[in-house]
């Protein structure tokens, strides 16, 4: 069920998205003539008086349909409500509108899961301390550590319900490099005892390859107070949208090192579907935090994407006339092309390794 919970969640937000495109489209009389969630086979479809409306077998994309692209229309090509005859600033807004729809969507998540869920006041600390490895060519890794396992014990010392859990086991690790260190380990009802060792990094402390994080459950406050809730809200977005520019910023300055971590839509779900398992209600922050990033994505001058078309209108300003369809037939061919071998790619890597 997480897992189908997961897939929702992606499909509600890319729905969101091409909503955004049709909604600024059609709010200024613009030709529509498909409204499609999905791709692949067609399951569902209902035509409207204009626009045919469809639901397709794979839910992870989605589009809106213009006739300018269609060959098969009957509306004359100079008709004014064609998109592409519609001045620079009415394009801008429907290309636009689908990432505008995505970052209030997740503004709005935040404000329900605070309002549902309640304002996090910390957390209740129970014994040991959360890792996950951080490849599978570490050391963690290799010496048998799972993600989500739990280190109650390191070399004998019980590491306690504490904020200090972390720096524990992190200091034990640092201070043993190339020396065999012990840990006793929880993974859901089972208790193991593992040993590896560190190896020194170049400041010449030990370091396993291990992501730490605390074990403990959040503590909700529910809050009465709909000003509070949107201020939260507010401050959570803003962090998020920060953190996430900044994480496109390192891949782009160090891709070597980065390329790596990048997910494709398999382990999207996964993460998904692991946060509905744990907690249901942090299906909302999962929301917020991929609807952010689809914006963000979607938002570069890219061929094929939101940002590519408004740097193609750009262009147009700034020349005063389009550039040559075949030209940006091209751009874009080439650009849908790389995004769709990128994404093939990420699919068969994250379905066979990992």
């Amino acid at each position: 069920m997480s897992f189908l919970a997961a897939i929702a969640v992606l499909a509600v937000l890319i729905l969101v998205h091409e909503l955004g495109h049709f909604i600024a489209a059609r709010s200024q009389g613009i030709h529509v003539n498909r409204f499609s969630l999905g791709f692949g086979p067609v399951l569902w479809k209902y035509q409207g008086s204009e626009t045919e409306y469809a639901v397709r077998a794979f839910p992870l994309g989605g589009f809106v349909g213009f006739p300018d692209d269609d060959p098969d229309s009957d509306i004359p090509a100079d008709d004014p409500n064609l998109l592409r005859n519609r001045p620079i600033l009415d394009r801008a807004i429907v290309i636009s509108a689908g990432v505008i729809a995505n970052l209030i969507f997740a503004y709005l998540l935040l404000v329900l899961q605070l309002g549902i869920i309640g304002i996090p006041e910390g957390l209740q600390y129970q014994p040991g301390t959360v890792v996950q490895p951080a490849s599978e060519k570490s050391i963690a890794y290799a010496a048998g550590i799972r993600d989500n396992d739990i280190v109650l014990a390191v070399n004998n010392k019980q590491i306690p319900a504490s904020p200090d859990s972390l720096s524990i086991l992190r200091e034990e690790i640092q201070n043993n490099p190339n020396q065999e260190i012990a840990l006793q380990i929880q993974r859901q009802e089972q208790r193991l005892n593992l040993k590896l060792t560190p190896e020194p990094g170049k400041d010449g402390k030990g370091a396993i390859g291990i992501r730490l994080s605390p074990n403990g459950k959040p503590v909700y406050r529910r809050s009465q107070n709909i000003s509070e809730i949107f201020g939260v809200a507010a401050n959570k977005f803003q962090q998020i949208v920060v953190g996430t520019v900044g994480g496109f910023g390192q891949l782009i300055t160090n891709f070597g090192e980065t390329a790596g971590q990048v997910a494709g839509p398999v382990k999207i779900v996964k993460i998904g579907a692991s946060i509905a398992q744990n907690d249901t209600g942090n299906l909302f922050f999962f929301g917020a935090l991929i609807s952010i990033n689809l914006a963000i994505i979607n938002i570069l001058p890219l061929p094929a994407l939101d940002g590519g078309q408004l740097a193609f209108l750009l262009i147009e300003g700034l020349r005063g006339k389009p550039l040559p369809n075949r030209i940006q037939e091209g751009v874009m061919q080439t650009g849908l092309m790389l995004l769709l071998g990128l994404g093939i790619f990420l699919i068969v890597k994250e379905a066979l390794f990992q």
